[in-house]
Order: C-alpha cells, then sequence, then structure tokens
C-alpha cells in the first residue's frame, strides 16, 4: 500500500496573492522538507491538490475571484514547484475529491494513506479529510505544515487552527502529527 504526501493549495495566491495568507510562508520550508523525504520513500507518492478556477465558480461568492485555471496566482509558489514524477490535480472545490481525478488515482497508486499538508486546515484540508475518511483512506494530518486562513481569524489564529486539528481527529479520526514524526 501507499501513501501520498497531499500538498494542498500552496499557491501564489494564497501565499502572497489575492488570498494572501500570512501564515502560509512559514509552513513552506516544512512542507519542501516533507517532500523531499516522500520522494525518496517507495511507498510514498506527493499529490499536489491545487485550486484551479474557471470563471464564474460558486467559491468565487465566498472569496472573491482567485486562482483561475493558468494563471500565475494558481501556480505552486516556487519554493514548492512540483518533480517529474509528482501528480498534480486541479480542484475547483474545496475537497480535492470533488470532480476532480483524485479518486481514480488513488486506485491506480494503491493509495491508503494520506499524509495532509498546505492549506487551509479549516476548510480545503477539512473537506479533502472528509472524503478521504468516506473512501476508508486513513489521514495523517502535520500541524506545523498546515494552516488555517490568518485573514478570517484575526488574533484567534492559535485557537482557530487548534480546533480545526481537533475537529479532524475527532470526526474523521485523522492523526495529528508534528513533521518531526515524519522526517
Amino acid at each position: 500500500m501507499t501513501t501520498a504526501l497531499v500538498i494542498l493549495d500552496m499557491l501564489n495566491d494564497f501565499v502572497d496573492g489575492t488570498l494572501a495568507n500570512s501564515a502560509a510562508e512559514p509552513i513552506i520550508g516544512t512542507i519542501d522538507q516533507l517532500a523531499i523525504a516522500a520522494r525518496k520513500r517507495d511507498d510514498w507518492v506527493v499529490v499536489y491538490a491545487n485550486d484551479a478556477h474557471v470563471a464564474g465558480d460558486y467559491e468565487f461568492e465566498v472569496f472573491g475571484e482567485h486562482a483561475l485555471a493558468g494563471s500565475k496566482g494558481a501556480e505552486v509558489v516556487a519554493p514548492l514547484t512540483p518533480n517529474p514524477g509528482d501528480i498534480v490535480v486541479p480542484k475547483r472545490y474545496y475537497s480535492a475529491f470533488t470532480q476532480t481525478d483524485l479518486d481514480a488515482t488513488c486506485r491506480v497508486h494503491n493509495i491508503d494513506r494520506f499524509v495532509i499538508v498546505g492549506q487551509h486546515t479549516n476548510c480545503c484540508c477539512r473537506h479533502t479529510t472528509y472524503d478521504a475518511f468516506l473512501r476508508g483512506i486513513a489521514v495523517s494530518v502535520v500541524s506545523d505544515a498546515t494552516c488555517v486562513f490568518a485573514p478570517m481569524v484575526g488574533d484567534q489564529y492559535d485557537q482557530a487552527q487548534s480546533e480545526s486539528l481537533e475537529y479532524l481527529k475527532t470526526f474523521y479520526k485523522s492523526q495529528v502529527l508534528e513533521s518531526t514524526e515524519l522526517l
């Protein structure tokens, strides 16, 4: 069986663009270390699940226009650029499974475990975790390599991140890990 390091939405628009998140920059190095380690393991794959919206997507009603497919804003930030052999899954909804080929990708690669990193713990990480749970895929979430959308939580960032991780643990049996446990 295979573990997938799932890197969610580490895109230009979510780090320093249209929906800049001050909490994203500090996790880039940790995600990079995890991706390097995953690529060295025979039983791991690296999967990028990235917003790639089209005009009129429903999500724009909540967050405004962002990460349009083919735009600079929808590109993965330079330090985390996918390597040859990595899997890239474009998505238009919060979950990396909704109307994508991620389910088929999991079956082809015999993926039975996700290690989730990236953005946002309380949104895309949460919805992807739910869909993995429904499919019987075990999920680990890396606490120091995920972040909530800081502009929405203000000075309650630590509480929001902690509650988001606890939610994933409580409702989807996710294991919450520190990156040092995987490196």
